[in-house]
């Protein structure tokens, strides 16, 4: 069991302090990054305790059954699968969320869109709104918004059957399943009417579409490239191709004065803002993550 390999010198093998380091060995000897957070993270999730519990008990001896399983998820990791899909977990703006193979792995820069949606609803948050999440993957800015926005309805679409049964667990979890309607569809294409008075569309549409060029694959960390969903990723050679569609589909969607907010990759600003340059378009603006990369962009439907 390479987990039991060189442990450190008068201390068990099964110690929590030598698991760790020999744990974070393996991970670095793999190149996998942020070794440390990883080797951390799948003991935590093996004895079930915090980052302060396993520093304050280094001598704590596991359990065979606990070292086998630790060795286990430190092997899968040196083989590139994401920490997150061994945990089954991940935080989003403050919310744990289940997460799991065929479903994309929440990212800190989708919070951005949060933000962005929260500032352009300003004082207007305690209304009622009705909203709706195009791709909606694990639930995550769905669910962050109808927790935000205590009064909002929300229609949150995706193309995965198995993205949404996570979507809908994660609902449930954060207690707002009462206030998302889940659907299997294709960007709004959800088979219902949208009743004809104004006040029954969407104030306002959110997405994080797939935007990474197949050109660019090859660029992609290995635990983005061999596990999550391709689907979820790519959208065309270069990364753009939904858009035009999407934003076609929100203009016809939209209340007036309706806010649209979209996730966008690093090159697809110029693109992007050129498509809501048109006249039905105003008030556009363009965000940028704390890498200074151009990350979220919104616009508002003329009245």
């Amino acid at each position: 069991m390479k987990l039991a390999a060189n442990p450190s010198v008068g201390a068990s093998a099964t110690e929590v302090r030598a698991a760790l380091r020999t744990a974070i060995a393996r991970l670095q000897e793999c190149s996998v990054p942020s070794a440390p957070l990883a080797a951390e993270l799948l003991l935590m999730h093996v004895l079930q305790g915090d980052r302060a519990w396993l520093y304050a008990h280094p001598e704590f001896e596991l359990s065979p059954k606990d070292a086998a399983a630790y060795a286990e998820l430190i092997e899968r990791r040196s083989e590139g699968v994401p920490t997150q899909y061994l945990t089954g977990r991940q935080e989003f703006w403050g919310l744990e969320f289940e997460v799991g193979p065929g479903v994309l792995i929440p990212r800190p820069e989708t919070e951005h869109i949060i933000e962005v949606a929260l500032e352009l609803l300003g004082a207007r948050r305690t209304e009622p709104f009705r909203i709706a999440d195009v791709g909606t993957g694990s639930g995550c800015i769905a669910i962050a918004l109808a927790r935000e926005l205590p009064r909002a309805e929300i229609v949150a679409t995706d193309i995965s059957a198995a993205a949404l049964d996570y979507a809908q667990r994660n609902a449930a979890r954060n207690s707002v399943s009462n206030r998302i309607q889940f659907f299997e569809a294709d960007l709004l294409k959800v088979g219902i009417e949208v009743p004809r008075r104004a006040e029954s569309r969407f104030d306002l549409i959110v997405s994080n579409p797939p935007y990474v060029g197949r050109n660019d694959a090859g660029s992609l960390p290995r635990e983005v490239r061999e596990h999550e969903p391709a689907e979820t990723l790519f959208a065309g050679d270069d990364g753009l191709e939904i858009y035009p569609a999407l934003i076609d589909e929100a203009a016809g969607k939209l209340a007036p004065n309706g806010i649209l907010v979209l996730e966008i990759g690093y090159n697809g600003a110029q693109y992007v803002g050129s498509l809501l340059s048109a006249s039905q378009w105003a008030d556009l603006r363009v965000a940028r993550d704390l890498a200074g990369i151009e990350r979220v962009i919104s616009a508002r439907l003329s009245a």
